[in-house]
């Protein structure tokens, strides 16, 4: 069976998200096939937790357990919030998990079973790191860390690269909460970051332009 990201929690409050061109039903919006619930600001920020569909339980629970990361696994399919983003989001394109360990947590994710699909090594604000990509469903699992690294601690959800209809309108509708529009690493692609904390978002955000097509 597949794995998915049926939904992740986010410790913001949702008319932040709505303020950023996001369509809110309530405390959740539906983006792409992920549900996102909003469950305050008053604790922890960011991304808190995920759940999963197409994971046994028990190597939920063992993953939590090794990386810190919370997980549980989708009883029934998440339907509410669907609407069409003023922003033009059409899907998560990326969630970037940070770690101090790479291997700990590439090993992690394949005992939950998922496979590795590329590794990278790349540059971040100067230094050496390592992206190991998985692939949910339509959503890329993006995680990060020192190529050598082996340090203690858990595992956290650091960010999210949202596929946008139109970059530039994208762009346009933020004005001066959105970054300058480049290039992105992926041939083909476009690619802006959104200043997220002029509006009281948590989670880092880039906005990128879709996928061309395949010749």
């Amino acid at each position: 069976m597949t794995i998915t990201i049926e939904e992740i929690q986010v410790g913001d409050d949702a008319a932040a998200w709505a303020a950023a061109g996001f369509a809110v039903d309530g405390d959740t919006c539906r983006i792409g096939s992920v549900a996102v619930r909003f469950v305050g600001s008053a604790g922890p920020r960011g991304v808190r937790s995920w759940v999963l569909a197409g994971v046994d339980p028990a190597a939920a629970a063992a993953f939590e357990s090794a990386e810190g990361v919370s997980t549980s696994v989708a009883t029934a399919a998440t339907t509410s919030g669907f609407g069409v983003h003023p922003l033009g989001v059409t899907q998560i394109d990326h969630l970037v998990l940070m770690t101090p360990h790479i291997a700990r947590t590439t090993a992690s994710l394949e005992a939950l079973g998922l496979a590795v699909r590329r590794v990278r090594d790349a540059e971040l604000a100067g230094s050496p790191v390592r992206q190991v990509f998985f692939r949910l469903g339509e959503v890329i699992l993006e995680v990060i860390g020192a190529p050598t690294g082996e340090g203690e601690g858990p595992a956290t959800f650091w960010g999210i690269t949202h596929a946008v209809a139109d970059i530039d309108a994208a762009a346009a509708y933020l004005g001066e909460r959105s970054g300058r529009v480049k290039d992105a690493v992926q041939p083909g692609r476009r690619i802006t970051t959104v200043r997220t904390r002029d509006m009281d978002v948590s989670v880092a955000t880039a906005l990128i332009s879709p996928q061309p097509p395949r010749a």
